[in-house]
């Protein structure tokens, strides 16, 4: 089995230098519960300025996949946000590590005079097939994830038909 480890990267010196390595935390979690090679976007030799060969590594890599493994716990970027559509894109089944209380998930968040009291980004939530507040949650639902419907790229047209 293959699992991709989607999230933040760290862009330059600065950020590299004090970078918390979540990819190695949720390795260690997640080599409790399967038996899984790794892939990791940030561990690789590429030229980060050939753009559209940074994508199309990325973009493979998800392909190759089993499951991808989405790091949420702080804001995404937009790589991070396109890797959930291609994922879907290739039929793969999402996870989203995604705390209460963090960016994109607040408690008791008002939209005009509407109170939400779980608020989930609504482009996370949607291309997510499971949402967890932290990485150890994973055993819970470790035999569904292969076992239950998963979203693929229908769901844009899904969520057209919903406000047509």
């Amino acid at each position: 089995m293959k699992i991709y480890l989607a999230g933040k990267v760290p862009k330059g010196k600065d950020e590299a230098e004090n970078f918390d390595d979540w990819r190695k935390r949720y390795q260690q979690v997640l080599q409790k519960f399967f038996e899984a090679e790794f892939i990791d976007p940030y561990d690789r030799q590429l030229d980060e300025s050939d753009f559209l060969s940074v994508v199309g590594i990325d973009c493979k890599h998800i392909k190759e996949s089993d499951l991808v493994i989405v790091n949420s716990e702080q804001k995404l970027g937009a790589g991070t946000a396109q890797e959930l559509v291609i994922a879907k894109y290739f039929k793969k089944p999402v996870v989203a590590v995604l705390p209460k209380n963090t960016h994109h998930r607040r408690s008791n968040l008002v939209f005009g005079k509407k109170l939400v009291e779980d608020w989930i980004h609504p482009f996370i939530f949607t291309f997510s097939d499971f949402i967890l507040e932290e990485i150890g949650e994973i055993e819970k639902i470790k035999d569904k994830i292969f076992r239950s419907k998963i979203k693929d790229i229908s769901i844009i047209d899904e969520v057209i038909k919903r406000v047509s």
